[in-house]
């Protein structure tokens, strides 16, 4: 899998994009020195990659999110330090948007600083069928075109994330094969990867873009 420098991860509300987002940041932070997690979740306050700042930190992982983040204040402001994973060519970015048309619409403003020609900046689709609304190639045709209009931007790939929380099994996964194979086509898009818990790694056929390991499934690590 090749890492770009900007990796942004959307979706219908519900796939998983921040524990995918969170897995990724801590993967990178591995590899390369100075990686942040970018928090632009303006569809749930209550379940966002700001829940996971002490395992971030831990890791290596900066956060940057809005300062309403984990309150009770039902107010969105983009970070202050937004800008800078757009603009600093030292820094590793991962960005966690919010669910559907509406989340995208917080990297909409963004926009111009992604397009013309830039090479260092992906934009990925994160799927799990057995959520509502995403078990059928038009719906999830719908929501990829939604949130490219809001974003004004085009998705660059497709991360399978099919899962039924932390009791999934490789035959959980594998029974969406088909249906993420013939998304795969539908879009022109490429799988870059398939999530997987640990335990099941090796279980998963790897048909579907580079197994990619993740430590959690829902609202907390360990699961």
């Amino acid at each position: 899998m090749e890492h770009t420098r900007i990796t942004i991860f959307a979706g219908h509300y519900g796939s998983g994009k921040t524990t995918a987002a969170v897995n990724y940041a801590l993967m990178l932070a591995h590899e390369r020195p100075s990686v942040a997690l970018v928090d632009m979740d303006i569809v749930n306050p209550y379940f966002r990659s700001a829940d996971y700042a002490g395992v971030l930190t831990q890791g290596g992982v900066e956060l940057i999110h809005s300062p309403y983040a984990n309150t009770n204040v039902e107010l969105y402001l983009p970070p202050a330090q937004a800008q800078r994973a757009f603009d600093d060519p030292a820094l590793t970015s991962v960005i966690d948007l919010g669910g559907d048309d509406c989340g995208a619409m917080a990297i909409g403003r963004y926009a111009n600083r992604l397009r013309g020609g830039r090479d260092d900046a992906a934009l990925w689709m994160v799927v799990n069928p057995y959520r509502p609304l995403t078990r059928d190639i038009a719906g999830l045709r719908e929501i990829r075109a939604s949130i490219e209009a809001a974003a004004h931007l085009r998705f660059t790939g497709i991360v399978n994330n099919t899962n039924l929380g932390a009791e999934t099994t490789a035959d959980d996964i594998a029974a969406y094969f088909s249906l993420v194979k013939e998304l795969s086509g539908d879009l022109e898009l490429p799988v870059v990867m398939t999530c997987v818990k640990a335990g099941i790694a090796l279980d998963v056929p790897p048909e579907l873009g580079e197994r990619f390991e993740v430590e959690c499934w829902g609202n907390r690590f360990g699961v």
